[in-house]
């Protein structure tokens, strides 16, 4: 009988220390803030005459060259572009062999003014009928004022089907920005999603507001004319000035970033879905109504129920405003849209929320706080297995500085933090499997610092979901 119960009691311990190993390998660095503190550069814009905001010096070139996804499912892009001496054609020239273009197709071209600022004529141009997994060359301007630029299409919408994402926000145009952008650039990453705020034009005044739009176009140029970036806008989009007559938000973003809005059913380019490998990627706009009833609402109420895990295993979630964050800056701004959307995160199983506006790194565990209200309830956010991770990255290296004032004692919820630049990289597998890096950027040189293991919310946490049909989420 003894030998019984110490065999039990030894077999209980040994099950209780796998359990701690198998926790800690699924969610990482548990409970850290980073004491990293580095010597970054200083915080201010890169002059103009800086070589990476260079002009294209053949009349009327196209510039500010960036691509995003054209539909639902991966087979068209926008190609959007700048001409500034003339409209020019909005044509582009396209197919699958260098300089060898079989396919064209027709573009709209617009202008704004913005205070004092009048813009150059803003090509939008939609690419569909795509092949999955094809390389295309395609090719904008006429005669010496043409330039040539390629892109790689998705796989087919597939649960399998591997694909890597980087992730970056608050980017700006600071010598921390370019640094971000160069590592991402080195990561392998496919496709950025991008969280909002970006070229922090607002910062400046009257026509200096459009110059620093035009600056940050061709800054990005060198990654977005090769691969797409999924945009959501932040709060330096909004521009509402009316000390200098512009009191219509988001006016320079609309106007310079298309969006597959209609393709999802969307009111507003300002909130989107899209398809693509092995993932469903949902766009939100923290400053749009999202409140019962609301547009945006009722919007995403039927997007998450057109989500099939079946065949997109990886639900994934861009918004502007953290939904949980442990920083003092901007602290509980994301409350209001955590209570009225977390409830459906978690019903979804949603697998990770990305988010910006904070200047620092922050990933949690899969927590919940879906059960408080003001009368009863957990009052503080407990762990949940089928809530997201909430991870921020409005680390990009913004002009604003970094948020390094984080609330102490570090939260339960709170896997890791650091005030630090950086982008990070989601690297999908399969159905069932992910890793996940955040890279820092320490004095120029990229740094891996937060890596974890992710394990899909649908195919991996419960094999009985494999049989569902649909979801019985009440909505």
């Amino acid at each position: 009988m003894l030998l019984t119960f110490g065999v039990c009691l030894l077999l209980y311990r040994l099950l209780f220390l796998i359990c701690i190993i198998l926790r800690s390998v699924g969610q990482g660095n548990a409970g850290i803030t980073s004491t990293f503190i580095r010597s970054e550069w200083p915080s201010v814009d890169i002059p103009l005459d800086n070589e990476i905001f260079s002009i294209p010096k053949v009349h009327n070139a196209p510039q500010q060259v960036h691509i995003t996804q054209g539909d639902y499912d991966g087979t068209a892009i926008i190609i959007s572009w700048v001409t500034t001496d003339e409209p020019g054609n909005s044509k582009v020239q396209y197919g699958t062999s260098k300089q060898k273009y079989d396919f064209t197709a027709d573009g709209t071209v617009a202008n704004y003014t913005f205070s004092t600022y009048k813009s150059g004529y803003i090509h939008h141009c939609l690419v569909d009928g795509l092949e999955y997994n094809t390389k295309y060359y395609y090719k904008l301007g006429v005669g010496d004022s043409s330039r040539e630029f390629w892109f790689q299409t998705p796989p087919n919408i597939d649960p399998d089907a591997s694909y890597t994402f980087g992730i970056i926000g608050d980017l700006g145009q600071t010598y921390n920005s370019l640094s971000t952008l160069e590592h991402y650039m080195q990561s392998g990453g496919q496709t950025v999603l991008y969280v909002g705020d970006l070229s922090y034009a607002d910062r400046y005044e009257y026509n200096n507001i459009g110059i620093r739009w035009d600056a940050w176009g061709r800054f990005i140029e060198r990654s977005t004319a090769y691969q797409p970036w999924i945009w959501s806008a932040g709060n330096h989009e909004i521009e509402y000035m009316p000390n200098v007559g512009e009191v219509l938000p988001f006016k320079s973003y609309l106007h310079r970033f298309a969006t597959p809005n209609i393709a999802s059913h969307s009111t507003s380019p300002l909130w989107y879905a899209v398809r693509r490998a092995s993932a469903h990627i949902i766009v939100l706009s923290s400053y749009s109504p999202f409140v019962k009833y609301t547009l945006q609402w009722r919007w995403l109420q039927e997007e998450l129920k057109r989500v099939d895990r079946r065949k997109t295993p990886w639900l994934i979630i861009l918004l502007h405003v953290p939904i949980y964050s442990s920083n003092s800056a901007h602290y509980m701004e994301g409350e209001s849209m955590r209570a009225v959307f977390e409830r459906w995160f978690v019903c979804y199983r949603v697998d990770f929320v990305f988010a910006g506006h904070v200047h620092a790194y922050e990933r949690s565990y899969r927590i919940s706080n879906i059960h408080y209200n003001v009368s009863s309830g957990d009052r503080y956010p407990i762990p949940d297995e089928s809530a997201p991770v909430y991870i921020t990255v409005g680390d990009g290296g913004n002009q604003e500085g970094l948020a390094g004032r984080f609330w102490d004692p570090q939260p339960d919820y709170s896997a890791f933090r650091e005030a630090s630049y950086g982008h990070s990289t989601l690297e999908i597998r399969n159905r069932t499997l992910a890793f996940y890096h955040w890279n820092r950027n320490d004095d120029g040189k990229k740094t891996e610092t937060d890596s974890v293991t992710f394990y899909n919310q649908y195919w991996a946490s419960n094999l009985r979901r494999r049989r569902l049909k649909k979801s019985h989420c009440k909505l």
